[in-house]
């Protein structure tokens, strides 16, 4: 075993580089004010989101939008915008939490309504209804399903 006589006990307390901070929680989950944003190589785009309690832990699937979800545009109040300390648009990290249904991944849907938003450069994040959500869905599926063509009937 090696050890790194360099290292102070204190840096194990050193937040992650892929934590965010959420001094409100998110939605039924108020107590967990941590998360870590983890990832696989083979389940991209997906991104584990692991809340962090006092004593237990939380996992949600979360996928950044652009280039999955087309025309979503999700646009602030100016309150949240401020509450995230957010100086250009090019600052926010947009997560929106994947529901899969019965483990079919067909079946996932997404909630565009209420994205998680985490500013890059202080790592403060917070769930939030967006502005414009009458434009979107909180159930819009992941995979758009093949529509069954119409047939004519004659009489």
């Amino acid at each position: 075993m090696k050890v790194l006589p360099d290292l102070l006990p204190t840096d194990f307390d050193a937040p992650p580089s892929n934590e965010i901070l959420l001094p409100h929680g998110i939605i039924g989950f108020s107590a967990y004010k941590r998360a870590e944003l983890l990832y696989l190589p083979d389940h991209l785009p997906f991104l584990w989101m692991k809340l962090r309690g006092r004593t237990d832990h939380l996992h949600f699937i979360v996928i950044e939008p652009g280039g999955i979800v087309p025309d979503y545009e999700p646009e602030l109040f100016d309150e949240d915008a401020e509450a995230l300390e957010l100086s250009t648009p090019a600052e926010a990290m947009v997560l929106n939490i994947v529901t899969l249904q019965s483990q079919d991944p067909v079946e996932a849907t997404v909630n565009l309504i209420g994205p998680i938003i985490v500013n890059r450069r202080t790592r403060l994040a917070r769930q939030l209804v967006i502005s414009n959500y009458s434009r979107y869905a909180a159930h819009h599926p992941l995979v758009e399903k093949p529509q069954a063509p119409a047939f004519a009937r004659s009489a």
